[in-house]
Parts: structure tokens; sequence; C-alpha cells
């Protein structure tokens, strides 16, 4: 079971959230509570450590997306942090994947996906809105001097298939997909992303998503 913490300061999304889970996904997801900050929320799951997912905002007074990502990733490393967002919020976006956010959706988007999006972060694939992708990618290549691909392999030791394997994470598909793309076993890949977190120091997912694209040429 799937054990939810909202976080939005608007109550109307709040409620909102609540009745599509509870008439969508009722015998998948529990919501155990909503908050409206990112310290309320760093005080709930202290009281409830059943959560295992927080569905966030981005922008709130007190404490918002960004800051509550970093304040519960510091406390509870095991706790996925799935960002709602829109558009213009690409700074706070990237600020977010830094602290350990496992993902983004946009909050238009109809209901089924937003569940979908949630299960996908409990298998623990990282989470990538195609349209925000793309700006995603533009604003971290944006720097002088970009680190080119062959100067990373040189740099960390990695494999052509460690880099193949970084690009597809970066690119948001599962480890059972990428097996499929470059004719492995599922297990093969979960040892080659070990292996590859080993050599980046990086944590998870979302780091080898963030390294790949700041550092692509």
């Amino acid at each position: 079971m799937i054990h939810l913490l909202i976080v939005d300061d608007d109550p109307f999304i709040r409620e909102s959230l609540q009745i599509i889970f509870e008439n969508y996904a009722e015998n998948e997801i529990k919501v155990l509570g909503t908050c409206s900050n990112g310290k309320e929320a760093l005080s709930f799951i202290k009281q409830n450590p059943k959560v295992n997912i927080v569905l966030m905002d981005v922008r709130m007074p007190i404490c918002d997306g960004v800051e509550g990502t970093k304040i519960i990733k510091q406390n509870f490393s095991n706790v996925a942090i799935l960002i709602l967002t829109t558009f213009d919020d690409d700074e706070y976006i990237i600020q977010a994947l830094k602290n350990g956010a496992n993902g983004y959706m946009m909050k238009n988007i109809p209901p089924k996906q937003i569940i979908e999006g949630i299960k996908s972060v409990m298998q623990g694939n990282l989470l990538i809105h195609p349209n925000i992708a793309k700006k995603l990618t533009s604003f971290l290549q944006h720097k002088p001097n970009p680190v080119p691909k062959d100067k990373i392999l040189e740099s960390y030791q990695l494999s052509k298939t460690e880099q193949k394997i970084i690009e597809q994470i970066s690119e948001g598909l599962s480890n059972k997909e990428i097996a499929e793309v470059l004719f492995l076993s599922e297990g093969t890949i979960k040892n080659y992303i070990t292996t590859i977190l080993h050599k980046l120091s990086l944590r998870d997912r979302t780091q080898i998503a963030i390294f790949y694209l700041k550092n692509k040429g």
C-alpha cells in the first residue's frame, strides 16, 4: 500500500487531490494526511512513519517545496517526494531535484496520470514530464564549456554501457525499459546502476539524471 502525504498551501488543491485518490485509487493509495508547507510535512512524517511518498507543491509560504524536499530527505531519505509544478517553475524544479526529489508532475494533468506517476516513483523510477524535460536540459546546459561525453568517460572511468544507462535514466526509463533497450536482464541493469552510483559518488537515480543533464555536451 502507498501511504501518501499531500502538501499544498491551497486548501482547495489539497481537498481535490484527496477526492481523486479516494475515487480512483482507494485500494492502492491511502492519504494519511495533508499539510500546508514543508515544515508541517516534516513534523507530520516524524509522527507518522508510515508515510512513504510526499506529493508536494513547489511554491508555498513559510517553507516551499524546494526547502521542504531538502529537510525531509535529510531526515527521511527513503521517503519519495514528487513535486507538483507549473511550466514557469524551472529553477524551482532544478533545485528540488538537486535536493533529492524523485520527480515532478504538472498540476493540470488528468487524475489517472497523477496516480500512475505516484506508482511509477514508488517503483524506483525518476519521473520527468516530457514538456519540462526539454526546458530542464536546456537550463542545465546553459553554462560555459560543458564537459564532452568522452571527458566524462575518461574522468569517471564509465564504460559505454554505463554511459547508455545513465542517458536512459535521464530520459525517465525504468530498469525494465532500459533492459529491453540494451538487451540485458533487469538484474544486470540494477548491478550496473549500483556501480554507476559508486563511481560517481551519487545517492540515487535522480542525482544520476542531474549529473547527465549537467554534463552532456
